[in-house]
């Protein structure tokens, strides 16, 4: 595997080992032993899997109380994936990383708590997989805009497939400090 740090602390684009052959493919998606070599040291507790059709954004999602650290990848399809650092104590607060996640490289992001997260599926459809390292509470949630024109996120659409709750984040600058992780 090979491991490249990012423009923020703590975001690491992971490029796995892919076996390929005339019967197909073999990755490891995760050894606990090679990820924590990583510097990956939080222990993931909960698995989650994501299908969406071309044109979705997902996010910019976060957990206030116990933000969750990520591992991310895709299954199958390709997404525009984006993780933007919102941890206060951050001297890259308010910047971003962005990247192509796809079925082709099979490459992974790990995103440490305090990041907000999203993606843009560029395929037909996408199956997106994260592990997570803290439990999912829904009253934890916390956005942002996708499109908050101070972030100058270069997203690759101008009218994506939203959620209701996805429309109605507001802009970083507009959220309250204690409404934003540590």
């Amino acid at each position: 595997m090979k491991v490249i740090t990012t423009n923020i602390a703590g975001i690491l684009l992971l490029k796995p080992d892919v076996y390929k052959d005339q019967r197909g493919f073999f990755i490891e998606t995760y050894t606990e032993e090679k990820y924590l070599q990583e510097g990956i040291e939080k222990r993931f507790v909960q698995d989650n899997y994501s299908h969406s059709k071309r044109n979705v954004l997902r996010g910019l999602h976060y957990q206030l109380k116990k933000p969750q650290g990520k591992l991310v990848r895709v299954v199958k399809g390709a997404v525009f994936d984006v993780a933007l650092d919102i941890r206060l104590s951050s001297p890259t607060f308010g910047c971003y990383f962005s990247t192509i996640l796809d079925d082709q490289d099979f490459h992974q992001l790990y995103l440490p708590p305090g990041i907000a997260h999203g993606f843009f599926v560029i395929s037909e459809t996408a199956d997106f997989e994260y592990k997570c390292t803290d439990y999912y509470n829904p009253g934890d949630e916390g956005g942002i805009l996708w499109n908050d024109p101070d972030l100058d996120i270069k997203w690759p659409v101008k009218n994506p497939i939203l959620s209701p709750s996805d429309q109605s984040f507001p802009c970083l600058s507009a959220i309250a400090r204690e409404e934003l992780p540590g």
